[in-house]
C-alpha cells in the first residue's frame, strides 16, 4: 500500500493511488488503507489462541483435580504439587492444578 494511505485511514490529499502503486511496482493497491496500515488481527489471533490454550489447560486441570480426589484415586499428584490440609493432615489438597484452573477465567472472560 503505497502512499496515500496516511496514518489510519486515508488522506484526503488527491492522490493517484494505483498509478503510485503501479510505479512502485506493486501488484494492486489496498482498498482499505486502515488494514493496509493498521492491521491488529495479530492481536486477536494470539488471544484466540491464549483463551484456547487456557480452556484446555483449566479443563486439564479439573480432571487431575477429579482423578487425584478421595472418591476416585485414579492418580497420586507428588507432593510438590499438594499441600496438607489445617484440619485434616493426611488430606493433599492439589494447589497447582487449582491455581491453573483459577487463573483460566481472566483469559477466557
Amino acid at each position: 500500500m503505497p502512499l496515500g494511505s496516511a496514518a489510519l485511514a486515508g488522506t484526503t490529499y488527491p492522490i493517484e493511488r494505483a498509478r503510485t502503486a503501479e510505479l512502485l511496482g506493486f501488484e494492486c493497491i489496498c482498498n482499505n488503507s486502515l488494514d493496509g496500515v493498521s492491521d491488529r488481527d495479530f492481536a486477536i489471533e494470539f488471544l484466540s489462541a491464549a483463551s484456547i490454550i487456557m480452556m484446555h489447560l483449566s479443563r486439564f486441570s479439573e480432571e487431575l483435580i477429579l482423578w487425584s480426589s478421595a472418591q476416585f484415586d485414579f492418580i497420586e499428584l507428588p507432593d510438590s504439587f499438594c499441600t496438607g490440609s489445617s484440619i485434616m493432615p493426611q488430606k493433599k489438597n492439589p494447589d497447582v492444578p487449582e491455581l491453573v484452573r483459577g487463573k483460566n477465567r481472566p483469559c477466557v472472560w
